[in-house]
C-alpha cells in the first residue's frame, strides 16, 4: 500500500503520476496503526511519526524540493512541483533507546 500523508492537491496529483498503483490519500496521520510491514508512506511528516513508521517495518519518502521564498504559503500545482524538480528521498528513522534491533549498535557507539 501507498500512502500520501498530505492536505495539498497538486502534491497528490503529483505522487499518482510517479506510480503506477493506487494512492491512498490521508489528509493527517492521525495513528499509524493502520501502516503495515511493506507498506509506503509519504509526505512531509515529523520525525516521530517517521520512526513509529520505520519501527513497523514500513518505509518513509519525504516529498523533497528546493522551494523559492515567493512560492511560500502557495498552493503547487503538479505541474510546479515536476519544474521544482520534487522528488521522494527515502529515511530510514529509529530512535536506538527504544528499539531492541538497534541497541546494541547505540550501546557500541555509546548513543545511550
Amino acid at each position: 500500500m501507498i500512502y500520501l500523508v498530505t492536505r495539498h492537491p497538486g502534491a497528490l496529483e503529483w505522487l499518482r503520476q510517479q506510480v503506477s498503483e493506487p494512492v491512498v490519500h490521508l489528509e493527517h496521520l492521525h495513528t499509524v496503526e493502520t501502516v503495515k510491514r511493506g507498506d509506503r508512506v509519504a509526505g512531509n511528516l515529523p520525525i516521530h511519526l517517521v520512526e513509529q513508521i520505520c519501527s513497523r517495518g514500513a518505509r518513509y519518502f519525504h516529498l523533497q524540493l528546493k522551494l523559492p521564498p515567493e512560492l511560500r504559503g502557495r498552493e503547487l500545482t503538479a505541474e510546479q512541483l515536476n519544474r521544482l524538480n520534487a522528488r521522494l528521498v527515502e529515511y530510514i528513522v529509529f530512535h536506538p533507546c527504544e528499539d531492541e534491533a538497534v541497541l546494541q549498535y547505540a550501546r557500541e557507539r555509546e548513543v545511550c
